[in-house]
């Protein structure tokens, strides 16, 4: 019987480390044994994330990268709402524009996985704004040449924004404060999903080493954290 081969460690880039799914990912990728190394791109400093010693962290301005540290996988989360950001031109300069160009800057740097969290619904022949931004995003990030591609496509988000200093969003605490009761009852792929879930699910999507362009839907995605 063949010696089995141990995963090699892997140098990891993680963006939107201060939200709920990205401060799951982090946290998860800190303590997998398979990261020896995990860069963190922030637009400002952040007291909350705590020193370790994988961790660290780089403040850039996503408009204008620099040249990226040499990684092997990278993980994007970033996402905003058109109120939160002002306008449709501001979301989109995040949701698309943004993870584009560290998507991009990455994959010069030598990385060959990228994992991004996108949303259910995303399309970008969609007539509804958000969701065409969301599958214009995928296309673009789909075509920069990646060996293993893997979008997380989540229903509205369960976590509390609010003790990461973030802003809350209506429909996420309309959803957890009324559909609580019944949650089992709604369908899994449009019922509310905790961020921890979509944080293993796509951790353990992209360590599978599947090459070629994947998506997780939101009800395949619903318990992960568990497994």
């Amino acid at each position: 019987m063949p010696a089995r081969i141990a995963p090699l460690p892997r140098t990891v880039l993680l963006a939107g480390a201060t939200g709920l799914v990205g401060r799951a990912l982090l946290q998860r990728l800190l303590e997998h044994p398979q990261t020896q190394h995990v860069h963190v791109l922030l637009r400002r400093a952040a007291s909350a994330i705590a020193a370790h010693p994988k961790l660290e962290l780089h403040v850039v301005d996503f408009a204008h990268l620099r040249r990226l540290p040499r990684v092997d996988d990278v993980y994007i989360a970033l996402g905003t709402t058109i109120k939160v950001a002002g306008s449709q031109e501001a979301f989109r300069q995040v949701d698309h524009d943004h993870v584009i160009a560290i998507a991009r800057a990455a994959r010069e740097a030598g990385a060959k996985r990228l994992a991004v969290v996108s949303a259910l619904g995303a399309d970008r022949g969609s007539r509804v704004f958000y969701n065409r931004v969301k599958g214009e995003m995928e296309a673009d990030a789909a075509a920069l040449g990646y060996e293993e591609v893997c979008f997380a496509q989540p229903s509205l988000l369960l976590g509390d924004r609010a003790a990461l200093g973030q802003p809350t969003r209506p429909g996420e605490v309309w959803a957890s404060r009324l559909l609580g009761p019944v949650l089992p009852l709604v369908p899994r792929g449009i019922r509310p999903i905790a961020a921890e879930d979509v944080a293993a699910a796509l951790l353990a999507a992209t360590l599978a080493g599947k090459p070629g362009v994947h998506r997780l839907a939101s009800a395949r995605m619903q318990g992960a954290q568990r497994r």
